[in-house]
């Protein structure tokens, strides 16, 4: 992915069974990363072995040396859950986010 602009795609479906009623969405994030030497990336590997993530490559911690550009509209989509989304979902779907006192 080094120097390459990419799409990451994160889907979020929300069913409502007291109304059988669906939401659904995806989250587009384009990442665009750096172009980096093969000593950089071995450096970043060792430090922080991201092994468990799409493409060994995370946005948080050191990771972010990785990365030159995020652009989405949740960015929270790039890391799990997209909360953004969710949240926009749930109020649609009439489940206040924070209640008044």
């Amino acid at each position: 992915m080094r120097g390459k602009s990419v799409e990451f795609h994160s889907a979020l479906c929300l069913f409502d069974s007291r109304t059988d009623a669906i939401q659904s969405t995806d989250i587009v994030t384009r990442v665009q990363f750096r172009d980096l030497t093969d000593k950089e990336i071995e450096a970043y590997l060792l430090a922080e072995t991201p092994y468990d993530v799409a493409g060994s490559a995370k946005s948080e911690g050191l990771g972010i040396m990785l990365v030159d550009a995020i652009h989405s509209d949740d960015p929270t989509a790039l890391v799990g859950l997209s909360l953004i989304a969710l949240s926009r979902m749930l109020r649609t779907a009439g489940f206040p986010l924070v209640e008044a006192a």
